[in-house]
């Protein structure tokens, strides 16, 4: 799946998550055309985890309650924003907010699904998702898409763990914080920047 504008990033759980131990995180986004193939590689223990069972493909609410892989878009000088989750089980979430967690949920009707499949085998979880451009925010002229790249993974015991580029509060995950989208691109043709 990696091309010429691939990026491979690696995903850092949340110091307050002893879960997490023993695991990894990466994901590979490839803008393709005006849309994004992204690709979220677990490894580890997964008998150790509680990752949801296939389901019909759909959207969901409360799938972060649960083993899910997250991102979010914004768009530089712009509060408003974009949240998707993506979960093993096929379903899917599409959120949008026009400022920090205040969601729009007239905007986001007659939104095209993502393209969701995952693999599993005994220490790999792989799951790879197609973002159609209808889901991604507007170009805007040389304004950068700033980017957060997120997972929840729950243990069999329940407990869960809070993975991202960059955690921006030690006391707590969260993932609305846009200093935590550390990941930049140009919309189309797609340039890579290197976070600062």
């Amino acid at each position: 799946m990696p091309g010429p504008h691939a990026a491979a990033l690696t995903l850092l759980a949340h110091p307050a998550a002893p879960s997490a131990e023993g695991l990894q995180l990466a994901v590979v986004l490839v803008p393709d055309g005006a849309g994004w193939r992204l690709r979220y590689t677990l490894t580890g223990d997964l008998n150790a985890l509680a990752i949801p069972a296939p389901l019909p493909p759909g959207p969901a609410d409360g799938l972060w309650q649960h083993t899910c892989f997250e991102a979010f878009v914004g768009t530089a000088g712009s509060t408003a924003y974009r949240e998707f989750n993506f979960s093993p089980s096929g379903q899917w979430a599409a959120y949008r907010f026009s400022d920090e967690r205040a969601r729009d949920p007239a905007a986001e009707r007659n939104s095209p699904p993502p393209a969701i499949t995952c693999e599993r085998s005994a220490d790999t979880l792989d799951l790879q998702v197609w973002l159609p451009p209808a889901l991604l925010p507007e170009p805007a002229h040389d304004a950068w898409l700033k980017i957060g790249l997120n997972a929840v993974i729950e243990a069999r015991e329940g407990q869960l763990s809070y993975w991202a580029l960059h955690h921006p509060r030690a006391d707590r995950p969260d993932f609305h914080h846009a200093s935590g989208w550390t990941h930049r691109l140009l919309p189309p043709p797609f340039a890579l920047q290197s976070p600062a």
